[in-house]
């Protein structure tokens, strides 16, 4: 997958376990607590899970256009070059041998008299990740990128670019050159250079891009209960193969960028849920746009399998 996007992180790792068959919530919390998988900012200025070892070259690839866009905002804030580089030069100090989380590295900024007040802090610290500085660690907390992760693929830009784009059509294919482009937010003559790059890998048919071993799998389980956020929707420029448009308005209300958790059924939207967990059980609701499909208990039993508890199904 490469990355998955995890501004919700119990879904994303929910999202890592359904493509991971019998991964449980206590392996995917091992991977993250071992810093073999880490959560960061590598491309869209948004959240990912990531292989850590794939981290340094995605910041390198894909974020000198997200922090080219970041001048106007932070000359608002009085962020320049000399208080940024200070920023830096307090986080590795506050954070050699001790992960910090939100406000303790707010403070430690705050008595270096940085002002890290919300909206300032914030953009020190994605500024942080944008440059490589730090990355999430565990229990949300902040380390140092170079602490943390021991091990770094060093990929020149070429071959940066084909990796990105062989990975991201292993894994989303079959799509487009202009959902590759979408995906990472590169420039659309990087995305095309990074199709060349990754074609002899790859098999296409009238501009859809994909691992050829797709057209031998059959779904084992043809319905799904995805997270929100989740790649099959999120990873597309168009999304309507997989998400109708008379049902989008359901999928993120009001537009407003939140995606709520989906069920999916032979890889078309056809509903959505919500869990609510309680000591003993989760409590699943589930709201499909017409008649639940044959199957979707068994996709929520998978989660419950997942996180470890009973579920129950209420209308």
């Amino acid at each position: 997958m490469l990355a998955i996007q995890a501004q919700d992180l119990p879904g994303a790792k929910w999202a890592l376990g359904l493509r991971a068959p019998a991964t449980t919530l206590a392996d995917v919390d091992a991977a993250l607590a071992a810093g073999t998988i880490v959560r960061s900012w590598p491309m869209r200025g948004t959240l990912h899970l990531v292989p850590a070892e794939d981290l340094k070259w995605m910041l390198a690839l894909m974020t000198p256009r997200v922090l080219a866009s970041l001048g106007k905002r932070q000359q608002q804030l009085g962020l320049d070059a000399k208080s940024l580089a200070k920023a830096r030069t307090v986080a590795e100090k506050a954070l050699a041998g001790k992960p910090h989380d939100r406000p303790a590295l707010f403070a430690a900024l705050d008595k270096a008299k940085l002002n890290a007040e919300p909206h300032r802090g914030y953009h020190m610290l994605f500024w942080l990740a944008q440059t490589g500085v730090v990355c999430m660690g565990p229990a949300d907390s902040y380390v140092l990128v170079e602490e943390w992760i021991t091990t770094h693929r060093e990929l020149d830009r070429d071959t940066s670019l084909g990796e990105f784009a062989r990975r991201y059509f292993l894994s989303h294919g079959p799509a487009t050159v202009k959902d590759l482009a979408r995906w990472g937010k590169l420039a659309m003559g990087d995305a095309k250079r990074g199709l060349e790059l990754a074609k002899p890998n790859l098999a296409h048919y009238e501009g859809y891009y994909f691992d050829e071993a797709t057209l031998a799998v059959k779904a084992a389980t043809p319905v799904l209960a995805l997270p929100g956020f989740d790649e099959l929707i999120l990873g597309y420029e168009d999304r309507t193969c997989t998400l109708p448009a008379p049902y989008a308005e359901r999928i993120v209300p009001g537009g407003n960028g939140m995606f709520i958790s989906t069920i999916v059924a032979n890889g078309v939207v056809v509903g959505t849920w919500a869990r609510v967990q309680k000591p003993k059980e989760i409590v699943i609701t589930a709201k499909p746009f017409a008649k639940l499909p044959a199957g979707a208990k068994q996709a929520f039993e998978a989660y419950g399998r997942f996180v470890g508890k009973a579920i129950r199904v209420v209308p």
